[in-house]
């Protein structure tokens, strides 16, 4: 948008450029606007300084800074009036009559710098581009969705929504509650329009609206994403929609156990990962996402872990490691979190993350670990030994090959490792020097996976670090000794260098 800065006088020369400068430089400023200087008629916003001198005035008597105010007026231009000085300074009377035309409808500001010139504008260009709708302070949820009206919206969802709300949380309206009292109960309306969290809890296509606000749902045999993909699915739908086709993915794809009637006339089940968790990732990366991003939330499913990528960032109070224990809730979206909590989604107490935790403990899996950075990532570990479906008609006993120690130099016969950490200390008994880099090429694991394993690996004492990062070699020492009775290695070496799990 092109700004003109008003005023021919020479008195204002340097505010004209300081002006100038400051918009052409300002990383938000120069998103939206130019600054133009030549003609009046070429601009959205029109910026007059007024001082104390009229100016040159022509044979009607009229200046050209007055010529340029009347010009914006009759175009109807937005019009930002700053006057330099105060009230009782002396001033032409032409200009101050011209100061006392410029009133209704318009800002008027006073000052006496540049700097407070430039604070003027910055104010007053913020409040522009927010009654614009062209920059947002408040959540994205509880924006308008441009172009959105009632007749986008799945009635029957809606009446659906009461109903098990009403169920779960003691929801206060009626089952027969039109929709329009519904979204207003809910302020899900703005000015009367819809919001984007409207669109996106009840719309009939929200991604027609909100493109990026689709699921995408991968899984990889493998511990690396590689192609061909063996199964990909794009989920589109309301966020409750895309939250139930997500986790049906996944537990589609993952182990499950099923017991014996032994003690009930049911036989029991459990799947690899407690669906509790599996949910919990997935709504917390369709309620906290940042949907003015263009990414949508991924979640893939690899031979080792699942992981759910969603663009979101935690709030300054937050932290990864305070995610570890309980914590306040601060949702990205509350409107689209108030009402996955009325269907018993979330529980708005901050205690997501600790269940997950908790119910991983439970089931004998890793802790689920968590990364904050440009997006966010939860990853939840799959156990060791668990196989791919894919191959389990295909598995074969474990065989006996040779593996040499590098103690004697001698082939001893060992069975096979099958599970993960099995597999790291055969490999560093073989090859003490590898590097993780190297480990995880050899196990099939990321980089990620490598280092959890070795840190279990370290804490139970089953290997140690001798000498320095890139000299020094791992010793595999016996499994399960705990740090107090840990065996040193020989000569008293101890873990020495500033990456004590060697190079990467």
């Amino acid at each position: 948008m092109r700004i003109f800065i008003s005023s021919v006088q020479r008195e204002f020369a340097r505010e004209r450029e300081h002006l100038r400068d400051y918009v052409r430089g300002d990383p938000l400023m120069r998103r939206f606007f130019e600054v133009y200087l030549d003609e009046v008629g070429r601009c959205d916003i029109y910026v007059g300084l007024f001082g104390t001198d009229y100016g040159f005035e022509d044979e009607d008597g009229i200046s050209p800074t007055e010529r340029e105010f009347d010009r914006a007026t009759e175009l109807e231009k937005h019009r930002l009036i700053f006057v330099k000085g105060a009230e009782g300074d002396e001033r032409h009377s032409k200009m101050r009559a011209l100061i006392n035309r410029a009133q209704a409808g318009l800002v008027r500001r006073r000052f006496a710098t540049p700097a407070e010139l430039v604070a003027g504008l910055y104010a007053a260009l913020v409040q522009y581009l927010e009654a614009k709708e062209l920059l947002r302070f408040g959540p994205f949820d509880d924006a308008r969705c441009s172009g959105a009206a009632l007749d986008d919206l799945n009635v029957e969802g809606m009446y659906r929504f009461i109903r098990v709300a009403r169920r779960s949380r003691k929801f206060p309206l009626p089952e027969e509650t039109p929709p329009p009292d519904l979204l207003r109960h809910l302020n899900l309306l703005s000015g009367g329009r819809l919001t984007n969290a409207a669109v996106l809890l009840f719309g009939k296509a929200p991604q027609r609206f909100l493109i990026s606000s689709e699921v995408k749902c991968a899984h990889f045999h493998g511990t690396e994403v590689a192609k061909p993909i063996p199964s990909y699915q794009v989920y589109k739908g309301t966020v409750f929609e895309l939250v139930d086709q997500a986790v049906d993915f996944v537990m589609s794809k993952i182990a499950l156990a099923v017991g014996t009637r032994a003690e009930t006339v049911q036989a029991p089940a459990a799947y690899e990962i407690p669906k509790e968790v599996v949910t919990e990732a997935i709504v917390n990366a369709v309620a906290h996402r940042d949907y003015t991003d263009n990414s949508s939330v991924q979640v893939m499913l690899f031979a080792d872990r699942l992981e759910v990528m969603n663009s979101g960032r935690l709030p300054p109070s937050l932290t990864v490691e305070k995610l570890r224990v309980a914590h306040q809730s601060l949702p990205a979206n509350p409107l689209i979190a108030e009402s996955m909590y009325l269907l018993r989604y979330i529980e708005r107490m901050g205690t997501g993350t600790v269940d997950m935790i908790r119910r991983c403990a439970e089931a004998g899996l890793p802790e689920p670990e968590f990364e904050a950075g440009a997006g966010f990532v939860t990853r939840i570990w799959r156990k060791a030994e668990t196989t791919p479906k894919t191959e389990l008609t295909t598995r074969k006993p474990a065989s006996t090959t040779p593996i040499t120690t590098p103690k004697t130099g001698q082939a001893t016969p060992i069975t096979t490792p099958k599970t993960v950490p099995e597999r790291i200390l055969a490999l560093l008994a073989a090859q003490p020097r590898m590097t993780r880099k190297q480990l995880a090429e050899r196990v099939g694991l990321t980089l990620d996976g490598i280092k959890y394993h070795m840190r279990r690996l370290k804490a139970s004492g089953a290997i140690v670090r001798v000498g320095s990062s890139r000299a020094g070699h791992w010793q595999v020492l016996e499994p399960g000794i705990s740090g107090s009775a840990r065996k040193q290695p020989e000569n008293n070496q101890k873990p020495a260098g500033p990456d004590p799990e060697g190079p990467r």
